[in-house]
Parts: structure tokens; sequence; C-alpha cells
């Protein structure tokens, strides 16, 4: 069997790329060839089942030292939410996180995320190893376990999980949120898949970056160079279309001429990673059949999407490699700007959608009060957020100098879309 490696990483031209026909790092590969997945061995004819992911991973883990597994969550009906760990040292200069398949229907970036920790993990040579010096990967191959055994958009529950980035209520939700706090991963890309609307909303990929308004610039402004100068190009290098995600476009103008999806929402991961400081970008596969091809050979149409989320996660680490940089120290003044307690945060808008007076704080409270009452109700999802409290003798003091300033009042404020709970405003600390 031969491994692809990274093609946009080691050179210039997305899938064309050196073969390796035997791993060979040394002493943490072993003599085991590369594993494959369910669906590399069924040539995209099948998904991965839940039972080959598992043996997949243990495989991967086992015969290289780069790489880490542990499990990060247990659902609902006893399934492991797990994190592999990808990475030459113990600390390196950033984080790259992609979180694969929240919808459980949505299985393509699954496949292009269990294929990339085979390839990263038996990778040998120089530009990869370089790579994975400075940079950490972290990758969650099956975020929605239970609902990729039904093969359902939400979990065991029906809660869509990608709603869930601030009530924090599922399993599933609650490990990614503790590995945002723990890891403080720079990127956080995320794979879904979408259904087409011909000629007004039908590229092969869509992506889109965090909207939300209380993103710091810096971080939104290299999510959009993600896109616009990694991502999209390398696609299109690949005979891949793209576009924006949530726009409708005029089939002869292109112009723009509805929104459908994409806006500032808090709850949505992209817009919550951006909050919580990192740069981000949502990419979607097209579902549907391209081709009278594809709609007799469902392997065809599957193996088209699985190729187009390689190719964009391609994009997406040669950005990571060559951004490495710039993108820690954007990430890290975002993180330190809330020490200054400065500045609006707002509540509603979006990148595209201005604000309205009525959604902006425009000099918020110093902190929010709550009663034990509301902080026995939410200590545990304020502490997966990384919102530090005080303890009272009535409840507890959330103050709003801390790196997570910006959040506080999207779970507390009660003028907020979605709050944990409605605390009481403080202006005089």
């Amino acid at each position: 069997m031969k491994v692809r490696v990274l093609g946009t990483l080691l050179g210039t031209a997305a899938l064309a790329v050196p073969l390796l026909s035997a791993p060979a790092h040394g002493a943490d590969t072993g003599r085991t060839a590369p594993p494959r997945t369910g669906f590399e061995s069924s040539n995209g004819a099948r998904w991965t089942t839940q039972p080959e992911e598992q043996d997949f991973l243990r495989a991967v883990d086992g015969a290289s030292a780069r790489t880490t597994l542990t499990t990060i969550g247990t659902t609902k009906e006893g399934r492991p939410v797990q994190l592999v760990r990808i990475a030459e040292r113990p600390r390196t200069t950033s984080t790259v996180l992609l979180i694969c398949s929240q919808h459980g229907n949505e299985p393509a970036g699954r496949e292009a995320c269990l294929s990339r920790v085979r390839d990263l993990a038996y990778a040998t040579d120089r530009k990869t190893r370089d790579f994975l010096r400075g940079t950490t990967v972290l990758v969650v191959p099956t975020a929605n376990p239970d609902g990729r055994a039904a093969n359902t958009r939400g979990n065991s529950d029906g809660v869509d999980i990608n709603r869930d980035h601030i009530a924090l209520a599922t399993a599933e939700g609650r490990a990614m949120a503790a590995v945002l706090r723990d890891r403080k991963p720079d990127l956080v890309y995320d794979l879904h898949e979408y259904g087409s609307t011909p000629k007004v909303y039908d590229k092969d990929l869509f992506d889109l970056w965090p909207r939300n308004l209380n993103t710091d610039p810096h971080l939104h402004a290299e999510s959009q160079k993600l896109s616009d100068r990694y991502v999209r190009p390398t696609a299109h290098a690949s005979g891949f279309t793209t576009g924006t995600y949530g726009i409708w476009t005029d089939p002869v103008t292109g112009e723009p001429t509805q929104q459908v999806a994409g806006d500032g929402q808090e709850r949505i991961l992209r817009n919550a990673s951006g909050i919580k400081h990192s740069a981000g970008l949502l990419i979607e596969s097209r579902v549907d059949a391209l081709t009278e091809a594809e709609q007799k050979d469902e392997a065809l149409n599957q193996r088209r999407r699985v190729a187009s989320h390689l190719t964009s996660l391609d994009g997406a680490l040669r950005y990571a490699a060559e951004r490495r940089v710039p993108l820690a120290l954007a990430t890290t003044h975002a993180r330190l700007a809330g020490f200054a307690d400065r500045g609006p945060v707002y509540l509603g808008g979006a990148d595209n959608d201005p604000a309205e007076p009525s959604e902006i704080l425009a000099d918020p409270p110093c902190r929010y009060v709550l009663t034990k009452d509301q902080i026995a109700d939410v200590r545990d999802e304020l502490a997966l957020h990384g919102v530090a409290f005080k303890s009272t003798a009535s409840g507890a003091h959330v103050p709003l100098r801390q790196s997570q300033r910006a959040l506080i009042p999207l779970l507390l404020d009660s003028r907020a879309t979605y709050p944990l709970t409605k605390g009481k405003s403080d202006t005089h600390c």
C-alpha cells in the first residue's frame, strides 16, 4: 500500500505529491504497513465503520511516537469522543484543531481527517517533520459518534451539536469546549457537508470564517487569509469550485442574492472559537451527485466528496505551516486583550450585518453578579468556557477583566440571545 504525503505542505501542486511505499520513521513506526480506513479499503464504496475507526486509530497510535490518542468524552450511548494529538515535540509554537463530523450524516470530512491523521503520523519527509516540530495538530475524528452510528444530523437526543457551543448541554459539546479551553488552538477547522440548490448554491466546497463581531480583528483577518489565500486556491488547483457558505448567487452575474445561513450566531463552533481567540474556518463539501456517472456510482460520488475535503485540508495545513508565527502572535494578542477591559461587546450582528444600537454594549459592566442558585446552575459551564469567577457569601461575581471578556456578556447578560443565566450587571466595582 502507498500513502500520499501532504501535497501542499511539501510542494505547490495539490495532490501532485510523492508516494511512500512504506513507513520509515526510525524506531517509532515499527515494521507494520500503514493502516487503511474502511473507506479506502472499499475504494469509497462505504464509509468507515466505528469499530474500524477504533482499530485504525489504535494502529496509528501504536505505530508512531508522534501521536497520542485520548478519550475526551463519552456519549449518552457510551461511545468515546476521541482526540488525536500529532507533534514531534511536547510543546510547539502553534496548535491546529480539526473537528470532524459534528453532524453524523456528514461523513466525508471524517474520512479526510482519518486519512490525514495517518499521513501525518507516518510521514518521513523533512518538511512535514519540520512542520510538526513547530505545530501541534489535534484531531477529533468523530465529534458526534452517536449521530454517525445512526447517520443522523443530531446526537442520540436529536441535539444539533453545532448549536451547543454556548449552552454546553451535550457531552459532545462539553468535550469540545474542554479542548478549546485546555489546548488553546490557534486555528479551528470544522469539516461539514451540505445539500446544494442547483445554479444558485452548488459549489464543490463552501467555506466561512467567524462572522461574530466579538472576534478579534487580527484573527478575523487571519481566518479570511486562510480561505482566500490557501484553502480556495488549493481547491481550484485541483479542479474544485468554491464559494461562501450561506450565500446564494445569481447564476448569470455571480452576485449575491440571498443569505440563507452564515450569520454571527455565537453558539456555532466557528463563531464560538473565534470569540475564544482562535482563527477558524467552516468547510462544507457538496453531497449531491455532480454527474450522471456519480448518480449511477455512489462510490464515485463519495470519493469526490472526500477528495475535495482532503484538498482543502491540505491548504489549511499549508497555511498553518507558512503563517505559524503571525497566527500565534494574533492569538496571543487576542487572549491578552480582555485584561485591558476596554471596548464594546456585541450581542448581535455579524461582519456582513452591522449590529443594531440595542445589540451593542458600548460601555459594558465591570462584572456580573450571580445568586447562589444561579452559580450552582452554571458553575460547570463557566469553567468549561474558561471563565473565571469569585464565589461570595450570596453567590458569585464574574469580572469582565479576563481573557474571555467578550464571551461573558453572551453567557450572562439579560439581553443576550442564548444566555446561560441572566446575571445582574454591576458598573460599580
